[in-house]
């Protein structure tokens, strides 16, 4: 059996993979069992990653991609790079989050929610975080209102029983997550809850490839410092809220809930990432 290593990007490839090298690739006359490729033979394409605010970036996103050697693109909404009209340039697209509403008028959002459903028309997968999961729900036919009370801060999240929910979650059954967020969504049809917690039941639906989150498994000790710093006035507007915590609060539980959150993260994004187009 003949075994490819890929070097560039460090993801492993076998030959069933790639079906159009299979006829290529020989076995060396003197029996070598391994053959070593320094790059791709052929075209990956990127990831695009949506920013929708400057502090709002992929965080453990990337760090996953980068440890995995999947290309992505940055397109910054806030920098008014425009949303592409089609996805097929990408092998997957991810929405992080923002301050905004999906239900605002903003000139970037009625073309976004066509992009999503374009790329679900095409079997391209789609992963949102908080309002990135908000514009999926809402392109693929749910809606998006006001949650029973403002989550800001570490909250506990629990996965539900359910074949879809583990294959997504793995063995996990409850986490501390982060999130910010006063909006929530509805499931649109088809789509399967898959994450609750107490304050918002819908924390996560998956609809086929696709993964819509409510909170944050995306982030770094850095970002919830900038957040902190960022929204000190939505803090302090919504403190008597018992989901919200003060900046103190928040960084002083990181170390400990860090580290089994981005676990999460990686089994989250590997999932997700099975279904990546080539």
């Amino acid at each position: 059996m003949i075994e490819i290593k890929a070097l560039s990007p460090k993801v492993p490839l076998m030959l069933t993979d790639v079906p159009a090298l299979a006829p290529a690739v020989q076995p060396e006359r003197h029996n070598a069992a391994i053959i070593i490729f320094a790059a791709w033979n052929f075209a990956v394409k990127p990831i695009a990653i949506f920013r929708h605010a400057p502090h709002e970036g992929p965080g453990h996103f990337a760090t996953f991609c980068d440890a995995h050697g999947l290309p992505w693109k940055m397109l910054c909404i806030d920098a008014n790079d425009p949303v592409p009209t089609s996805p097929e340039a990408y092998s997957g697209l991810v929405f992080m989050g923002g301050p905004m509403s999906v239900n605002d008028d903003l000139p970037w959002i009625a073309s976004t929610l066509a992009l999503i459903r374009a790329a679900a028309a095409a079997g391209i997968p789609v992963l949102g975080h908080c309002l990135g999961g908000q514009l999926m729900a809402r392109a693929l036919g749910g809606s998006v209102g006001r949650n029973p009370i403002k989550e800001i801060g570490w909250g506990m999240v629990q996965v539900l029983e359910s074949p879809v929910a583990r294959d997504w979650f793995g063995a996990a059954k409850a986490f501390e997550s982060f999130h910010w967020h006063g909006e929530t969504f509805a499931l649109p049809p088809g789509a399967e809850r898959i994450l609750e917690s107490a304050h918002c039941a819908n924390q996560a639906f998956a609809l086929g490839p696709h993964l819509a989150l409510q909170c944050h498994v995306e982030m770094t000790e850095a970002m919830i410092q900038s957040w902190c710093s960022a929204g000190t006035e939505e803090i302090a507007a919504a403190i008597a809220s018992p989901a919200v915590q003060t900046p103190r609060q928040m960084q002083a539980l990181n170390a400990a809930n860090l580290p089994a959150m981005r676990a999460v993260a990686e089994q989250l994004y590997g999932r997700w990432a099975r279904g990546l187009q080539r």
